[in-house]
């Protein structure tokens, strides 16, 4: 799961960071919300702090739903009046009070993750691959073996797993997984993607499970 956090102090990010990857989430952190409209295409979940250098919380909050309503969205703040919750529950989905525990945060990711229909299945088929998100675990059905992938190969296999049948372009699927700008040229993305077909492709030549897309990207087909 994806999780885009936006806060601007420093400790208190750096606490909810950690906490949130040792639990198995990949999460983005921004200090501001600049850039959090692009991040949010490719999130689970959002997490904002309502006090921010520039636009706050709420504004920034309220594009994001505009943008992706089915994004839920947490809204964390130390304004406990009911009148600023309320403004934040006009489109955000919960509202925490700081100070907060971090099994506090996680339950209630997890509560708004099943209600919006976002936790994976414990099993997905694809072609003759047998995936287990939770475990991170790949398999080739007809060899009975199992797939060892490197962790940059998992991240792009989950990636377009995430978004198959659709038809990500080399930005996209480049800046959600290395975290910097994609300039035209680089190579890196296309070794990655050849490497990855020769471990579960059964024809890396001929591939059927990511396909190019010549001049857009790849396209992960089920």
């Amino acid at each position: 799961m994806n999780i885009l956090y936006v806060e601007d102090e420093e400790e208190l990010g750096a606490w909810v960071y950690q906490d949130l990857t040792k639990r198995g989430y990949q999460v983005t952190w921004l200090k501001s919300g600049e850039g959090a409209l692009e991040r949010a295409e490719d999130s689970d979940l959002a997490i904002l702090d309502v006090m921010l250098p520039g636009l706050d919380g709420f504004s920034i909050g309220k594009r994001l739903k505009k943008a992706s309503p089915k994004l839920p969205i947490i809204m964390l703040s130390a304004r406990s009046q009911v009148d600023d919750k309320l403004e934040g529950l006009q489109f955000a989905d919960d509202y925490i009070t700081k100070p907060f525990h971090p099994d506090e945060l996680a339950a209630r990711i997890s509560v708004l993750l099943r209600r919006f229909d976002k936790i994976m299945p414990t099993v997905i088929e694809v072609q003759h691959l047998r995936y287990y998100p939770k475990q991170f675990q790949l398999f080739d059905d007809e060899l009975q073996e199992e797939i060892i992938l490197t962790s940059k190969q998992l991240q792009i296999f989950n990636y377009l797993l995430k978004h198959a049948g659709q038809i990500m372009t080399k930005e996209q699927i480049y800046e959600s997984n290395w975290g910097e700008v994609f300039f035209e040229g680089d190579k890196t993305l296309m070794v990655h993607i050849r490497y990855l077909r020769e471990k579960i492709e059964k024809d890396p030549a001929k591939p059927t499970i990511i396909e190019t897309i010549r001049g857009i990207g790849y396209r992960l087909k089920q």
